[in-house]
């Protein structure tokens, strides 16, 4: 365990991985979704859009939990649980144009539905472990 993302965990997340996020569903259930992801200083960031059932369970229950691989090396990994303390739609549409540079190569999100609200989620972990150390 460490209390921040070590250079190596840093590189994971700066590469074209998908991380998986583990919510609490409105039952209680656990909820997984792969998602695209980077970090702003030790706050993990992810985009999605209201509605969808992702943004409504991290709003109902701020308790996450977040893995990655990194596709280089499938023996370095990261996991991370923590808390949603950022939910918000100022700026979110461009964090997703963001994720479509990164992701896609492309400067603005091409899958965009009409009147969809994107909202950006900041989670901060409590506990990080990386393998290997």
């Amino acid at each position: 365990m460490t209390d921040s993302f070590t250079p190596a965990a840093r590189d994971i997340f700066d590469k074209q991985v998908l991380a998986h996020v583990a919510c609490l569903d409105l039952t209680g259930a656990p909820h997984v979704t792969p998602v695209w992801v980077r970090l702003d200083g030790d706050d993990v960031i992810i985009n999605t859009a209201l509605g969808r059932a992702k943004a409504r369970f991290l709003a109902n229950d701020p308790r996450v939990a977040v893995s990655l691989t990194d596709p280089d090396n499938l023996y370095a990994c990261i996991a991370l649980r923590g808390t949603v303390t950022g939910f918000t739609t100022e700026g979110a549409d461009d964090v997703i144009d963001g994720f479509a540079k990164k992701y896609l190569g492309v400067d603005s999100y091409p899958m965009r539905r009409e009147g969809e609200v994107r909202v950006t989620v900041r989670i901060t972990p409590e506990h990080i472990s990386v393998q290997p150390q």
